[in-house]
């Protein structure tokens, strides 16, 4: 029989975890041994009872993610460290995109992007100085493929993604390793955007374990995607065309069009993975045999 995943001696720090999403984190991780410092504006505590109620161990933390310093500084001052942070804290403000105001881009901006940034700038030199951290961060279908109604939302979503992919770059030497989750899950968000009915088979509950596994010490998953939800789970990547190398003296917008087909096809799909893997042809234009 397989032993159980355990996160003793851990601490995670999840934001946004007064519900939904952000709560079932925070109790599948303190229920396998976390401490858990629980962070929501209003209903942090509520998860801190059921946790210490269950036999955890949780604080609860009001502050809001802009002022990420300070929540980290919170988990240190209870547990004494910071292993883990899930940046899952995050609303809608839904409009079309010529009725969208400053505010309804800047008010995202800030919970969802510059917020998560906050929150990991604070704790990431506690973990490569330790020598080991998990980040999970909280991306979503919109900003994968885009919806209408979201240009706020979904830049921001897919910005975490491109926070993800660096973050694992400068932290894997550390041991500390980021990955990035797009859930579709029943929450104060998506009930705005679908019913009842669609949303009964989507429990938060059927998330967590991908985000509970992605931030345990045997995952070795880095710079990662991955959609969630129901139970189902699925690992994305990026794909590119062949491609067409053009000859650049006589290169006409005609030239292009010609070689549509093969620069948009993907009949011969190659899978990028790395920076040096997605620079490869333009490496080899400038560094010819």
């Amino acid at each position: 029989m397989n032993k159980d995943l355990r996160f003793d001696g851990r601490v995670a720090l999840v934001t946004g975890a007064g519900g939904g999403l952000g709560r079932e984190h925070a109790r599948l991780l303190a229920a396998r041994g976390a401490k858990v410092l629980v962070n929501d504006l209003t209903q942090a505590e509520a998860t801190v009872q059921d946790i210490v109620g269950a036999g955890g161990a949780a604080m609860a933390n009001t502050e809001s993610v802009i002022d990420g310093g300070r929540i980290v500084e919170a988990a240190l001052d209870a547990f004494g460290r910071v292993d883990i942070v899930v940046n899952n804290a995050g609303f809608l403000r839904d409009t079309a995109f010529h009725n969208m105001s400053d505010k309804d881009w800047g008010d995202i901006y800030e919970v969802h992007l510059l917020g998560a940034f906050r929150v990991t700038r604070a704790a990431w030199p506690h973990m490569r100085t330790q020598g080991y951290g998990r980040v999970v961060n909280t991306s979503s279908a919109a900003g994968i493929y885009g919806n209408f109604g979201q240009t706020n939302y979904s830049s921001m979503k897919l910005a975490l993604h491109g926070f993800t992919q660096a973050l694992a770059v400068e932290g894997r030497s550390k041991n500390v390793h980021a990955n990035t989750i797009a859930p579709a899950a029943d929450s104060q968000l998506t009930r705005t955007v679908m019913s009842e009915e669609q949303l009964r088979p989507m429990r938060p509950e059927y998330v967590s374990p991908l985000a509970a596994w992605l931030c345990h010490e045997e995952c070795a998953e880095t710079g990662a995607l991955f959609e969630a939800g129901g139970g189902w789970f699925g690992k994305l990547r990026w794909q590119r065309s062949d491609g067409a190398r053009l000859d650049a003296a006589n290169l006409t917008i005609e030239s292009v069009r010609e070689a549509w087909p093969r620069i948009a096809g993907f009949e011969h799909a190659h899978f990028p993975g790395s920076m040096a893997e997605g620079m490869a042809p333009f490496a080899e234009i400038m560094n010819p045999a």
